[in-house]
C-alpha cells in the first residue's frame, strides 16, 4: 500500500505543469476560436483556458493545429471572446484508473464528481486505446446469472459478450441497466454516463443505483451541458477504466447509456473539422468510431479477465434502421428491445422478445434448455400474429391447436417475463424449471 501511494504521489507530482505556454485570441469562426503562439507546443487534445476581458474563463480543446494557429473547440458558447484575449495552454493529466475508483463517480479525465479526493493509479492508460489482438481473445464465456428471469432463459449473456439495449425514452432503460448493474454477476461494473441531464446523473447514482450497486460500482459521467469532445471522451475513459480490471483477472460489467450520445458528440466534433454528413445527418467517420468502442469490450487474453457490454442505443419511434442502431447490429453479440407498447401497460422490464436475439445461442444452453426457449418463441411468435384478432374477439379456440396453446400460455409467460430472480447460477436452472412449469400449465409438453 505504501508503494502504491508512493507511486501515485510521483505520478501526481510529474504532472504538474512547470510553465504554462500563453497565446493570443485571432479569430471566431464557425464556433471555433483562432489562437495564435502555441502551435509549436500543442497537441491534439490539449485543454485550453480562455480568459476573457471580464475576468471569467472559458475552457476549452485543442480540435485543430495549423502551422500558425490553433483551432480551439470551446466547453460553452464563446460570449465575450474578444481579439487579443490570453489563452492558456495545459497537458490533460495522465488517465491513470485504480482500484480506489470503486464507489466513486468520475469525470472523463479522472477527476472526482463526488467532492472527495481521489488518487490516481501507478499505470497511464490510453483512452483511445485500441481494441485487444482478435487472435489472442478467448471465446465468449459462461451464461451469467443477471438477475431477471427472461435474460437468465430466453435471452442469455455470456461472459464477454457485447449486447445492444435498443429502447425510447421513458420505457424503463435506466431501471433495467440499474437492475443488472445490481444484479447480474460480475466482480466490477463501469458505468459510462454519456451526456445525461446533471440532476439525473445524481439521481441514478443515488436513487437509482443505490449504495448496494456503487458498492462494486465505477461511475464515469459527462453531462449534457458539456462539449462534445468531452462527451465523447467519456465513453473512451470508461472503457479504459473497464480495461484497468480486466487486465487484473476481473470480469467486468460495461454499461453504456448512450451509445446515440457518443455519436451525437462526435457528429457535432466532425461538423467543426468540415466533415460532411453521409448517414442520415451522420458523418462516415462514425462508424469506425462506434466499431472500436464496441471492439475494445469482449472475452480478454489468456491472464486476462471478461469484459461483458450492455450498450444502450436512444431509438426514436422504434426505428431500428437508423443509422446508429444499425451500425451496433453489425458489431454486436445481440440486441434488447424495449416496448412502448410493454412499458405502457406496466409490465417491466419491458424487452419485446419477439424482437430480442441472444447470438450466445445454442452454445449458451443445454439441449432441453434450448427446446424450452424453441417452445417458447414458437407460441410466443404465434400469439403475437393473432394478438389483434385474439383482442378484437375474432379468435375461436379450436382452429388452430398451436395458437390455442398459445392464448392459455400468454398472461403466465408474460409475468414470468417480469420477474426478478436472484443472481446466482442455482438461480438459472431455477428459472428454468419455472419456464418449464409455466408451458406444463398451458398444456405444451417438452419432450
Amino acid at each position: 500500500m505504501m508503494a502504491h501511494d508512493l507511486t501515485t504521489l510521483k505520478l501526481e507530482v510529474e504532472n504538474l505543469p512547470q510553465t504554462v505556454p500563453v497565446g493570443r485570441v485571432i479569430g471566431v469562426e464557425g464556433g471555433q476560436i483562432q489562437i495564435s503562439g502555441l502551435s509549436d507546443k500543442a497537441e491534439i487534445g490539449d485543454r485550453l483556458v480562455l480568459q476573457r476581458g471580464s475576468g471569467e474563463h472559458l475552457s476549452g480543446e485543442v480540435l485543430r493545429i495549423a502551422s500558425e494557429t490553433v483551432h480551439m473547440l470551446p466547453d460553452a458558447a464563446p460570449d465575450g471572446v474578444a481579439l487579443d484575449n490570453p489563452v492558456f495552454l495545459y497537458r490533460v493529466p495522465a488517465f491513470a484508473p485504480s482500484n480506489r475508483w470503486i464507489g466513486r463517480v468520475i469525470d472523463p479525465f479522472g477527476q472526482p464528481l463526488d467532492d472527495k479526493p481521489l488518487s490516481r493509479g501507478p499505470i497511464p492508460r490510453p483512452v483511445f486505446a485500441a481494441p485487444p489482438r482478435a487472435g489472442l481473445r478467448r471465446p465468449m464465456g459462461q451464461r451469467l446469472p443477471t438477475g431477471l428471469a427472461v435474460l437468465n432463459t430466453v435471452l442469455p449473456i455470456v461472459a464477454g459478450q457485447r449486447v445492444g439495449l435498443f429502447a425510447g425514452s421513458g420505457v424503463g432503460k435506466s431501471r433495467l441497466l440499474a437492475g443488472l448493474a445490481k444484479g447480474m454477476h460480475a466482480d466490477v461494473v463501469v458505468l459510462a454516463l454519456i451526456g445525461e441531464r446533471g440532476r439525473e446523473v445524481n439521481d441514478f447514482v443515488h436513487r437509482v443505483l443505490g449504495p448496494d450497486g456503487m458498492k462494486r460500482a465505477v461511475v464515469v459521467a459527462a453531462t449534457s451541458d458539456q462539449s462534445a469532445l468531452v462527451r465523447r471522451r467519456c465513453a473512451g475513459a470508461a472503457m479504459a477504466v473497464a480495461e484497468h480490471f480486466r487486465d487484473l483477472g476481473q470480469n467486468v460489467l460495461f454499461l453504456a447509456d448512450s451509445v446515440t450520445r457518443f455519436a451525437e458528440a462526435h457528429r457535432e466534433i466532425a461538423s467543426a473539422m468540415g466533415e460532411s454528413p453521409s448517414l442520415r445527418g451522420y458523418p462516415p467517420s462514425v462508424t469506425p468510431q462506434i466499431t472500436s468502442l464496441c471492439e475494445r469490450a469482449g472475452p480478454g487474453g489468456p491472464s486476462q479477465g471478461d469484459i461483458t457490454a450492455v450498450f444502450s442505443v436512444l431509438v426514436a419511434g422504434s426505428d431500428m434502421d437508423e443509422p446508429v442502431a444499425d451500425i451496433l447490429r453489425g458489431v454486436l453479440d445481440g440486441h434488447v428491445v424495449l416496448s412502448r407498447e410493454i412499458a405502457e401497460r406496466g409490465r417491466f422490464p419491458a424487452i419485446d422478445v419477439a424482437r430480442s436475439v441472444s447470438r450466445s445461442l445454442p452454445n449458451a444452453a443445454n439441449e432441453s434448455e434450448n427446446r424450452i426457449i424453441a417452445e417458447v418463441r414458437k407460441h410466443l411468435g404465434s400469439y403475437e400474429q393473432s394478438e389483434v384478432m385474439i383482442r378484437a374477439g375474432l379468435y375461436t379456440e379450436g382452429s388452430d391447436p398451436v395458437l390455442d396453446a398459445a392464448v392459455r400460455l400468454w398472461p403466465d409467460l408474460d409475468a414470468f417475463f417480469a420477474r426478478s430472480d436472484h443472481s446466482d447460477a442455482a438461480d438459472i436452472r431455477g428459472s428454468f424449471d419455472r419456464l418449464t412449469l409455466v408451458l406444463r400449465r398451458a398444456g405444451i409438453s417438452i419432450l
